[in-house]
């Protein structure tokens, strides 16, 4: 599959300092990825939903029991905890609008639910292992929300940034990565009650970069858990051969180019990992088409091109490894199924060595 050049150095080189999201826009994409959240039972967990690599969204209904010191019951609360999350492709930035919502405080020994406090706090945490050289993350001003329930009622949301600093430039050999976690602890307390802590009551992995044009804008922030896919359509005529070499390869392996018994090709249940070595792939590029020509012959002037399937720009193309197809298709087909390719890597911030699927739909 042949891959088009990313967003021109260029363009990427003289842009425009980088816009923030305003508090209105923050607002209307927090209530667009609500109403998609509601639809998603797994957003009841610590991860949440992932959405994609710019959006996750936590919506947990908790129902607990206050006690005293001897454990009698004190009262009973219940509430919606909503995190939304919000990355950008652009700017080394996260956000996380938090709210507490629909509060139910039942008394049972008389005890003042007013007197009752809900205090979130946000930290974060840096991966080092996965970091480049000195990763900082920069947590907001305030990090701690604690209020009555009577606040919370009526501001029920705030919202927490957090960003990374950068030495200011691209640089090529080094791409300023810093990876880490923002966790959400919670706790609720009363004057005569025994504090209901849970440390993780939310989490999210998140990595910021400045990996230049590899990764389209040149610097960016991505929820890591989040599921990266290249889709395509065998009833696309721009990319159909194309999705029906990908098709084939998956799910009949001994039918394709090289043959061998017992071969198995990477993709759909097994990820594929990015690899953005220019010689390497040549080299790996350079191996399918030595397939084409041993199977088909001498296809110059033909119009076809030799696809290869995993992609060459994959690290699962390591020289030695013949889990893969070679096809000859249309050429212009080749191209297209490249430009989507690099489309998806760029609008994904997939970096080298980055986890990505590929899935073939009617």
């Amino acid at each position: 599959m042949a891959i088009l050049g990313p967003t021109s150095t260029a363009e990427a080189a003289t842009a425009a300092p980088l816009r923030q999201p305003t508090t209105a826009a923050l607002a209307a994409e927090a209530d667009d990825l609500r109403t998609e959240c509601a639809d998603h039972p797994e957003a009841n967990s610590q991860t949440g939903w992932v959405k994609s690599r710019f959006e996750t969204c936590v919506h947990q209904p908790v129902n607990l029991t206050l006690k005293r010191t001897n454990g009698e019951i004190l009262g009973h609360l219940t509430f919606d905890l909503w995190v939304l999350g919000f990355a950008y492709d652009g700017s080394r930035r996260v956000d996380y609008v938090s709210s507490i919502e629909n509060i139910v405080p039942v008394s049972v020994s008389g005890d003042d639910p007013a007197t009752w406090v809900i205090s979130q706090q946000y930290s974060d945490t840096v991966n080092l292992g996965d970091s480049g050289t000195n990763p900082v993350i920069t947590p907001p001003t305030d990090t701690l929300r604690s209020a009555p329930l009577a606040e919370w009622v009526a501001v029920p949301q705030w919202t927490v940034t957090y960003t990374s600093p950068d030495t200011g430039g691209y640089d090529p050999a080094n791409s300023q990565i810093v990876a880490g976690r923002i966790t959400l602890a919670m706790t609720i307390t009363s004057p005569t009650a025994v504090p209901w802590i849970e440390l993780d009551m939310a989490h999210s992995d998140i990595r910021f970069d400045y990996a230049g044009p590899v990764a389209g804008k040149y610097q960016g922030t991505v929820f890591t858990d989040a599921r990266v896919e290249l889709q395509l359509s065998l009833s696309d005529p721009e990319v159909d051969q194309s999705a029906r070499h990908i098709l084939d390869a998956q799910q009949f392996p001994e039918r394709t180019f090289p043959s061998w018994p017992g071969k198995t090709v990477p993709g759909a249940q097994e990820p594929l990992h990015r690899l953005t070595d220019a010689a390497q792939r040549d080299a790996n590029r350079d191996q399918a088409i030595k397939t084409c020509k041993d199977v088909w012959g001498d296809y110059s002037g033909t119009g076809l091109e030799c696809d290869e399937y995993p992609f060459a720009s994959t690290k699962e193309r390591g020289e030695g490894n013949l889990r893969y197809s070679a096809r000859l298709i249309d050429g212009t087909d080749n191209g297209k199924g490249g430009n989507r390719l690099n489309a998806m890597y760029t609008m994904n911030r997939v970096l080298d060595g980055d986890a990505f699927y590929v899935t073939i739909v009617p």
